[in-house]
């Protein structure tokens, strides 16, 4: 199970049909037209909205001044089977991302580009702890996940369509050179790291972001967005 928190998170949620198995909320906020029709939409789905304090809800969310809705939510499958890569033309991959803050501004950047979704690969933070569910601002409604071994995600990625476009400083191509391929798979490496030499051979393409400054890398959620948009940007109509 996972916490949602505010009003127009979990109506968002329940426009993109997840239902939480509960729904807290304090007097206050059920006087709110919008939390009254959010409770009466789940509440003819069997969903039960429990009234309580804001003591409680404080408890629940681990904040001194939460929301005043809150929603549980079962966890979603996050099997590469349940993914259709048909459905959209970028996804992003992430290989050992350790930060939830990294993780939420991924999925709300595939969220803006209108991304499949995110693949974790190897030991990644978890998606639905408190941390990662409440920095993707409700993106988790809207986006895919799924988690997966390398060698699980590879046999995947290959039984159908799709580029695999690695983020590497070791890549000679510029980042906006190549015309990418749909759908196209941004993998992006560790926040400390980067992507293992044995990943890098494995991509159909390397390419990395001019650095001008004296640093020598982008933070992984910025570099994953500067991608995302070069290939959205390749397919817009202008």
């Amino acid at each position: 199970m996972f916490l949602a928190e505010g009003l127009r998170i979990l109506t968002e949620a329940a426009d993109c049909g997840h239902l939480p198995e509960f729904i807290f909320f304090a007097r206050e906020g059920g006087q709110h037209p919008l939390t009254q029709r959010l409770i009466d939409a789940v509440e003819m789905k069997g969903v039960e909205a429990i009234e309580t304090s804001r003591d409680i809800l404080a408890k629940l969310s681990g904040k001194d001044n939460p929301q005043t809705v809150i929603g549980v939510y079962r966890e979603f499958d996050t099997s590469l089977d349940n993914i259709d890569r048909t459905t959209a033309d970028i996804w992003i991959v992430a290989q050992a991302l350790r930060d939830p803050g990294n993780l939420g501004t991924m999925l709300r950047t595939g969220d803006a580009v209108r991304a499949g979704g995110l693949i974790l690969v190897d030991d990644c933070v978890d998606p639905f702890s408190v941390e990662s569910v409440r920095a993707t601002m409700g993106a988790i409604f809207t986006q895919r996940i799924a988690i997966a071994h390398w060698p699980d995600f590879l046999t995947w990625l290959r039984s159908g369509p799709g580029q695999l476009v690695g983020t590497s400083l070791n890549a000679t191509h510029d980042y906006q050179a190549p015309r990418y391929a749909v759908p196209t798979f941004i993998l992006v490496g560790n926040e400390a790291q980067g992507l293992p030499p044995e990943y890098e051979i494995e991509c159909d393409m390397l390419v990395k972001i001019p650095m001008l400054g004296s640093a020598d890398s982008l933070n992984v959620a910025v570099a994953t967005a500067v991608m995302a948009y070069e290939v959205l940007n390749q397919r817009r109509p202008r």
